[in-house]
């Protein structure tokens, strides 16, 4: 018998993920690999450039995770086995998965190829029943297991889905939040990037309890004004967020990671080159879904693996390559090019459907951000 740390009448939110979801799929048809450190990215071989999507949790043990150079994963284990990604095949498994809880329930918050978020309130079982009624469905619809969390709120879900994995079933409520969260770490908490991490460290916080028992005032001296009220109520398991049924999609992005660095003189000719085909592709995207963007933004991986991006936004939504690229190149003139480049992407956000309404035409605004992240990769599996 499983204890239920709800009130009744308080929310029951689960946050569903799947366990080291690319490789278990790339295991479906590979069993003789089960057990063995596997890892997946780019064309799966170490030899040439690209780096890690994810990895086994035997490969892991090793040191071998997301975003780490393929070469330096095979160092680190030279008896890993090297997969390419195959992300048609990763869609479709997620399609499964998602329709096999479906069954469970319709309030379904769709966060990716790999995780959802699931209110059980209104249902009558209890929570760890419900938790090991949807791993059922799941492992019976596509032979993979997934961990689950449930709490009060999305944020305190998502950590606890992490806390027991694989296969992992965690219940926490508002109770358990000071003996469960609290002496986890600070980077625990999703929204606390590596450059807050270190920033914490700095300030002599290790953990999410440490954090909590700081005054608000002192972190928004220490960060934002909105960052460290928001800090201080993620400390505590504040998350009144509500689950977004039929969210819209907010972005698009394609990128490429070059075999070789490019000089940013010598080769600007293929920089530019692959800058005009990213967007053409971009454009394409979101013309075959219908929808327009305000913002796009241009990111930069240098060989010192420094990540830059620069964003521009319009008034006018805007769907074509052409416009696309023209802003793109705008916003790279605003990145010194100091160093070889190793990774450029195009990416769009601000999408809306195309039908609708573009409102004022005024032309492009003088609105641009900047953003360095020294780590943000897309479409990475964690878990």
């Amino acid at each position: 018998m499983h204890d239920e740390p709800f009130l009744k009448g308080s929310r029951r939110i689960a946050h569903l993920d799947m366990d080291a979801f690319y490789a278990s799929v790339e295991l479906l048809s590979r069993p003789d690999l089960r057990g063995r450190p596997v890892a997946i990215g780019g064309r799966g071989d170490p030899t040439r450039r690209g780096v890690v999507t994810t990895a086994t949790y035997e490969a892991r043990a090793f040191g071998i995770h997301s975003g780490m150079a393929l070469s330096v994963a095979a160092r680190k284990c030279p008896e890993c086995v090297f997969l390419p990604v195959d992300f048609e095949r990763y869609r479709a498994v997620s399609r499964q998965f998602k329709a096999a809880i479906a069954v469970v329930t319709d309030e379904i918050e769709d966060r990716g190829i790999d995780e959802v978020y699931l209110d059980l309130t209104p249902l009558a079982a209890g929570s760890h029943e419900l938790a090991q009624r949807l791993q059922d469905h799941v492992l019976e619809a596509t032979g993979l297991s997934c961990s689950i969390g449930v709490a009060p709120n999305k944020l305190i879900a998502k950590i606890a889905s992490d806390l027991n994995k694989p296969r992992g079933i965690s219940l926490i409520g508002t109770d358990d939040i000071r003996r469960r969260i609290w002496p986890l770490p600070a980077r625990k908490i999703p929204g606390v990037g590596p450059k807050a991490d270190a920033r914490l460290s700095e300030l002599g916080i290790a953990t999410i309890g440490q954090l909590a028992a700081c005054e608000p005032a002192w972190l928004c001296e220490q960060f934002s004004p909105r960052y460290g009220q928001w800090l201080h109520r993620a400390a505590h398991g504040q998350d009144e967020r509500p689950l977004e049924l039929n969210p819209e999609p907010r972005s698009r992005s394609r990128e490429t990671t070059f075999q070789n660095d490019l000089h940013p003189v010598r080769d600007w000719q293929t920089l530019a080159q692959t800058i005009a085909a990213l967007s053409k592709q971009v454009g394409e995207d979101l013309k075959k879904r219908g929808y327009r963007s305000r913002t796009v933004g241009i990111k930069l991986r240098f060989s010192d693996f420094r990540t830059v991006t620069r964003d521009r936004t319009v008034d006018t939504p805007l769907d074509d390559g052409t416009s696309i690229r023209r802003l793109a190149f705008e916003c790279l003139g605003r990145i010194p090019l100091e160093r070889p480049v190793r990774l450029v992407g195009v990416r769009v956000g601000e999408l809306s459907p195309a039908d609708e309404s573009p409102g004022t035409m005024a032309g492009p605004t003088a609105k641009a951000s900047t953003r360095i992240d020294d780590d943000t990769l897309p479409l990475f599996d964690e878990t």
